[in-house]
């Protein structure tokens, strides 16, 4: 019985994707918003190049950059957990190729479209149920009048229906592999090997295929996985703790004050209900921090003085935002 490993995976991803290209054409044209006339027919791989780190995101991301013979480039990345920062990774990695194409003294009219391709194996919009994000350059008041030379899609790979009769079947069955195979894989499903492409994808993902040299690193990428994970839990929790435990501190201090035991109660309760809101402010300052690279005084004091309600309405005004000032 094989055994099979995980395609997310970075040293798996690359195996499968950067290594043959009549793969990755398959995936790119199931999956990317491209028409019938428009089908990528032969591509070329291009080195990657390199990007500003993401913090507590150092080594999780997997990565595939390629040109057709139309000269539009490709770049695919493939990302576990999800942040803010990687959103703004893949449009810095697009932005970059599509201005690298103008040689000096180049026409802009030879320009040709770049589109970036983000993979989530997490989900990161909780309260949309759609699963394919698919973001153009357009005119604000005409939404019809697009600049489709920079173009990024971002999948999200926990939430997309496995049978719909409204997407293709192509580009679900090409999900369903990057999914769906992994270490606890014993068999597979017929309807996936029944596409030449992916069938050849999975058997390239046959823990056989890979050395021991290989099979060290890809143990290793999920170490780094699981410990990146941790931090950023750890991360918001101590945050929490750090609020409750300091409104608690000082819900006691008042309730002494008063100096009736009513007093001290209420001090106690009250202390908690502004320590976790406290905790939660703190975070979602890190976030717009993360994401907007700065927070104005005004807003962090406005932020510090809501009630979780609030906060809870902010954040998702954060997630929305486009820049700052629309939070401000």
């Amino acid at each position: 019985m094989s055994k099979y490993l995980d395609p997310k995976a970075d040293i798996v991803f690359k195996h499968v994707f950067g290594q043959h290209p009549h793969l990755l054409k398959s995936f790119l044209n199931a999956v990317l918003p491209l028409s019938p006339d428009r089908q990528i027919v032969e591509l070329s791989y291009l080195p990657s190049e390199q990007v500003p780190v993401i913090p507590t995101l150092k080594r999780t991301i997997a990565d595939v950059k390629c040109k057709d013979v139309q000269g539009r480039m490709f770049i695919v990345e493939m990302q576990i957990q999800w942040t803010e920062g990687f959103k703004q990774r893949l449009l810095f990695q697009s932005g970059q190729a599509f201005v690298k194409q103008l040689e000096k003294g180049g026409d802009y009219e030879y320009l040709e479209p770049v589109y970036g391709l983000g993979i989530v194996a997490s989900v990161f919009d909780k309260e949309n149920p759609e699963w394919y994000h698919h973001y153009q350059v357009v005119k604000a008041e005409n939404p019809l009048d697009i600049i489709e030379h920079l173009q990024l899609i971002f999948i999200e790979l926990p939430k997309f229906p496995v049978h719909s009769p409204d997407e293709k079947k192509l580009r679900l069955l090409w999900l369903r592999f990057l999914r769906e195979i992994n270490e606890k894989t014993r068999t597979v499903d017929p309807e996936l090997l029944n596409i030449p492409e992916i069938s050849e994808a999975v058997g390239l993902s046959e823990q056989a295929a890979f050395s021991e040299r290989e099979l060290q690193a890809y143990d290793e990428y999920w170490d780094q996985v699981s410990r990146e994970k941790t931090l950023m839990n750890a991360k918001y929790r101590e945050g929490i703790a750090e609020g409750e435990a300091r409104g608690k501190a000082e819900g006691i201090v008042e309730g002494k004050a008063e100096g009736i035991v009513e007093g001290k109660a209420e001090g106690i309760v009250e202390g908690k209900t502004k320590g976790i809101a406290e905790g939660e402010a703190r975070m979602l300052l890190k976030i717009i921090q993360l994401k907007f690279k700065t927070v104005p005084q005004q807003l962090e004091s406005a932020i510090m003085k809501m009630n979780s309600d609030e906060l809870s309405a902010l954040s998702r005004k954060v997630l929305a935002a486009k820049a700052i000032e629309d939070i401000s």
